[in-house]
């Protein structure tokens, strides 16, 4: 008599294999989702293809330990012959069994789903950063800076309406009490009376910048000229130098480590160690606040 030959049969996907691989995929997306989001709120850039990398590498860990948990559990053979050895319920007890089985299943279904969440969510949840850590990490090899007023502390932009008022940006204030404590720190203006430097002076007074111990009267710099203030800065070497006008930043380039270009309109990059902004506090990362 032949042998009758009879094939195995085929493998079928089991569906708590499939609810993992989903919840993993989930898990991963989820993840994807809060990295680019944190990285756009980072008070520095980051480069994409460092990025990719973390990322990867990141997958890659949470991979492993997936696996590692699914070949950790039992299988669902062995649930199946566990579940064989039990007496089965009698009489009504076989209805709230049932009952009870049910709602177990889908109390775990959703504490894993949300368990993935959880760890997500905790671990790209927003980090408060002070204004002094932001000041510190944009001018991280800023130990001495020069910074002009007009346009950048004060809310005039050229010396002719200094000879009326002098007024110091209120959303400004703050950083550059930070920056005061943080460097050595000198502001200059090109003035074209005393009565205009004496505005200066009394503005930053009344905004009570020289009470905070980081900034001193003798380092507010005037002169008459915008030669003058490019020697003031050649002289003092600073580590950085803010400024708005496009001419100054480009004929220092050479000489001062980095400069901050605020310009209302995203200009050309002058150097490759001249950054730009549109204010201060934007470039330190504090929120806009209007």
């Amino acid at each position: 008599m032949a042998a009758s030959s009879s094939s195995p049969p085929s493998p079928q996907a089991s569906p708590e294999g499939n609810s993992g691989s989903e919840e993993f995929a989930d898990m991963l997306r989820s993840f994807m989702e809060s990295l680019t989001g944190f990285s756009e709120h980072l008070p520095f850039t980051i480069d994409r293809q460092r990025l990719r990398s973390i990322t990867a590498l990141f997958a890659l860990v949470a991979s492993i330990i997936f696996v590692w948990k699914l070949l950790r559990g039992p299988t669902e053979h062995e649930r199946r012959r566990r579940r064989a050895t039990r007496p089965p319920p009698s009489g009504s007890d076989a209805t709230s069994h049932t009952s009870t089985l049910a709602q177990s299943n889908e109390v775990s279904t959703s504490t894993g789903g949300s368990s993935v969440q959880d760890i997500v969510h905790d671990l790209f949840k927003p980090v408060n950063v002070t204004l002094g850590q932001l000041v510190r990490q944009r001018f991280c090899e800023g130990r001495k800076v020069t910074c002009r007023l007009l346009g950048v502390i004060l809310v005039e932009t050229t010396p002719e309406e200094l000879q009326k008022h002098a007024t110091v940006r209120p959303s400004v204030l703050e950083v550059l009490l930070e920056l005061a404590e943080y460097c050595d720190l000198y502001l200059m203006e090109r003035i074209l009376d005393d009565e205009s430097g004496e505005r200066i002076m009394s503005s930053l007074n009344d905004a009570k910048i020289f009470k905070s111990g980081g900034l001193i009267s003798d380092k507010v710099l005037f002169c008459s000229t915008e030669n003058g203030r490019i020697s003031f800065v050649r002289q003092i070497e600073p580590d950085w130098h803010i400024d708005t006008n496009s001419e100054i930043i480009s004929q220092l380039a050479r000489f001062i480590k980095y400069q901050l270009h605020i310009s209302p309109s995203r200009s050309e990059r002058i150097a490759s160690n001249v950054f730009s902004s549109i204010n201060l506090e934007q470039f330190i990362g504090v929120p806009d606040q209007s």
